[in-house]
């Protein structure tokens, strides 16, 4: 640990207000993450600061009916099982429109080429928007193995700038095994679909997607009883019996059902199943059909029969288990992003989010404080220092989870790229971290220099 605080008159600097409110001084260790120490990345530290660490904030009927809410009000979730089954020709152009655009700004390849008109022109008639039909048929699927979700009909990764090659502005997000989707529209070159999945609609390889009827989609989805996927990853066992089903990435929050029917002195992919959990898993057929195989998950992997209950302590040990991820835009590289970690968290308890951290912040179904230019820095700061555990954070473009309190200042879990604030010597002082974070909240700066604090748009609990 260096020998150097950032003052009370510092801090003062950082968030705009006088110096006497300031009541902590925050150390600077070697590796430049001002505040935090070794206890700090520990969930142990934190739940024990916990009066009532395992206290149920919501139960399952709470969180059922939020879901709900959540599916009847926000309009960036979509409830599969209300689709019509047919969509006008209108609706999914228009699906289609939103996501698609012509890009305005030069992008270049992983090489570093701009994209050219040719190349833009050729992802745009790839879309085939002429072949949407007057009344397109609803279908359905279930995603066989964790899948990107697409910009554009294209495994092609784009970027803003040569040389920053983590940011793919194709990249929406991921879809993970066994999830329903509708299915909507195919590509020109007949590779991708568009496909509507319950809070993102996108393209996808269909080769991901199973598909099924409606009625063995959702069968499926509501099976049990099931296992929840509660450690961050955690992974099939392999067996060259059922590639498709081998070690198969299962990230957290996802609800798989358990195969019961299957005879128990019966070899499961050529080995027993006594040491594993055995799941039913969707599998797609060489014609593209929904087919379901068996897989194992061994029984020390981290997994339970029901989703956690939602208490404080199990929102800090769930985010813990993915300190040190490696940032992931749209859940690029096997991981996640802010919005996506903060979700993930929660699905484990069960509790439904909206995909992007804009939705998040406006959900009319949480319980939210929404910021306006009429709230003032001591209205915010107030609000900051009230804040509590699992409670999130809102800054455009970025979303952080509340860990706890340490002297009154509140310190935050969330994946970041990195994080700057106000050296002792009044210089700006920025560390890349790429990385799932312990910070505090109150010192940090965006690149304009504001406070996050001051640059809150709203804060959304989960709980009463």
């Amino acid at each position: 640990m260096r020998l150097q605080w950032l003052t009370t008159t510092s801090l003062a600097l950082l968030v705009g207000c006088a110096p006497q409110a300031m009541r902590v001084m925050q150390p600077v260790p070697d590796h430049d993450v001002l505040g935090v120490d070794g206890m700090k990345l520990t969930p142990d530290f934190w739940v024990a600061r916990l009066a009532h660490p395992d206290a149920v904030i919501l139960d399952a009927a709470a969180i059922a009916a939020q879901n709900a809410r959540l599916l009847k009000l926000d309009p960036s979730m979509y409830n599969l099982q209300r689709l019509p089954t047919t969509t006008e020709r209108a609706q999914v152009a228009r699906w289609i429109g939103d996501l698609s655009e012509r890009p305005s700004e030069p992008l270049f390849d992983i090489d570093g080429h701009q994209l050219t008109d040719a190349m833009l022109d050729a992802l745009l008639a790839n879309l085939a928007l002429d072949a949407i039909a007057e009344h397109v048929p609803t279908r359905y699927g279930l995603i066989v193995q964790r899948a990107a979700l697409r910009a554009f009909p294209s495994r092609m990764r784009v970027f803003n700038s040569v040389g920053d090659t983590d940011i793919d502005r194709f990249q929406e997000s991921e879809l993970y095994p066994g999830m329903p989707v509708a299915i909507v529209h195919a590509s020109r070159d007949g590779e991708w679909w568009f496909v509507v999945s319950p809070r993102y609609a996108a393209w996808i390889e269909k080769r991901y997607v199973a598909e099924g009827s409606a009625q063995e989609v959702f069968d499926y989805v509501d099976k049990a009883p099931y296992r929840v996927v509660t450690g961050a990853v955690e992974r099939t066992v392999f067996t060259r019996e059922q590639p498709a089903v081998s070690q198969l990435q299962l990230d957290m929050g996802v609800r798989l059902p358990l195969l019961s029917s299957w005879r128990a002195d019966q070899p499961v992919n050529g080995q027993h199943a006594y040491t594993s959990h055995l799941l039913e898993l969707p599998l797609r057929a060489d014609d593209g059909s929904l087919r379901f195989a068996p897989a194992l998950l061994q029984k020390n992997a981290d997994s339970a029969d029901a989703y956690l209950p939602l208490t404080s302590a199990n929102v800090i040990r769930q985010a813990f288990k993915f300190l040190g991820e490696r940032y992931g835009w749209g859940h690029s590289y096997d991981a996640r992003d802010c919005s996506g970690f903060v979700s993930d968290v929660y699905r484990s308890m069960g509790i439904e989010m909206p995909r992007n951290t804009s939705a998040q912040s406006i959900s009319p179904a949480f319980n939210r404080r929404p910021f306006t230019q009429t709230d003032g820095h001591d209205v915010r700061y107030a609000a900051a220092r009230a804040l509590g555990v699992g409670d999130l954070v809102y800054i455009p473009g970025h979303v952080m989870m509340v860990l706890g309190r340490l002297d009154g200042e509140p310190y935050v879990i969330h994946d970041t790229s990195g994080l700057s604030y106000r050296a002792p010597d009044g210089s700006i002082m920025r560390v890349k971290l790429n990385e799932v974070s312990v910070t505090p909240l109150l010192p940090l700066l965006l690149g304009n220099q504001q406070s996050y604090v001051d640059q809150m748009t709203s804060i959304v609990r989960m709980r009463p």
